[in-house]
């Protein structure tokens, strides 16, 4: 219960109003774009501030070290974010080894032709392992959508999971699975494209970073599109066997509308039962 007194007392010190927090998705921004950027550019925001100049002494060393930097900022930024939310679901794992994996190919110093692969190698990474386990029963879009569900009511998880078992909405996963692989795989090849039309330079030159960190900020957006399509895509062709199978209302991202649609048709996990 609240004191009267202090409620009508001009000197009371005011309660602290709580800080607004930086959305995630802008921090995203900050350290896999903005600062990487600003490290390879030769003139940082028209300053005439060169990262490989003034930090690293300019010269083919000091641009192989602005480059590496910016390469390597994204992978522990993606890494210590793992760490303080101590998220150990597949979905972060996946990103986690494939931070890792573009990590460990910044090392590989190589222009033209091997740079345009080499900045596209994740996307053909991942489109590869979601096309082969298309082939499994367990295919990966499958993992990203039971990951969506981690936080609902168990009955309604449960109805997700019997839902993702069922032969029907199976072969959905597998279609989406590979129409999500298919457009990574041509996201990779056009990045791959641009890349090697824009980034002409030798490795370790000042135009190289240069051109680089222009070919990223071009990118980010499509990249960003090309992406959405794939995701959208796949989640189409899911939710197209999700009603098929379970009725118009049916949705597997709206798990208490499966339970519900389940319910009806007394498809409900034996293990949830009727909560009714």
């Amino acid at each position: 219960m609240s004191d009267p007194a202090s409620e009508f007392n001009p000197t009371a010190t005011p309660p602290k109003k709580a800080r607004a927090r930086v959305p995630k998705t802008v921090w995203d921004l900050v350290f896999t774009l903005l600062i990487p950027i600003m490290i390879l550019s030769p003139n940082v925001l028209g300053s005439g501030i060169s990262v490989a100049e003034q930090v690293f002494g300019g010269g083919t060393a000091g641009n192989v070290r602005a480059y590496l930097l910016a390469a390597l900022i994204p992978v522990v930024y993606v890494l210590w974010d793992l760490g303080v939310n101590r998220n150990v679901s597949p979905v972060a794992l996946i990103g986690g080894a494939g931070a890792i994996f573009s990590g460990a190919l910044a090392f590989w110093y190589v222009d033209g032709f091997w740079y345009a692969i080499k900045d596209s190698a994740r996307s053909y990474l991942t489109g590869i392992l979601f096309l082969i386990s298309a082939a499994t029963s367990v295919p990966l879009f499958r993992v990203f959508l039971d990951a969506a569900s981690i936080g609902e009511k168990p009955e309604d998880r449960a109805a997700t999971q019997q839902a993702m078992r069922d032969p029907a909405v199976h072969r959905g996963l597998v279609l989406g699975t590979v129409v999500f692989s298919v457009v990574d795989l041509i996201g990779g090849v056009v990045n791959s494209i641009v890349n090697y039309a824009r980034v002409t330079a030798k490795f370790g030159t000042d135009d190289f970073n240069a051109q680089i960190a222009a070919v990223n900020a071009v990118m980010r957006v499509p990249g960003l599109v090309i992406s959405l399509v794939g995701v959208f895509a796949a989640i189409w062709f899911v939710q197209r066997a999700v009603k098929v199978r379970f009725g118009p209302e049916a949705s597997l991202l709206e798990p208490a509308k499966l339970a519900a649609a389940m319910r009806e048709r007394g498809e409900m996990p034996a293990e949830v039962g009727d909560p009714a």
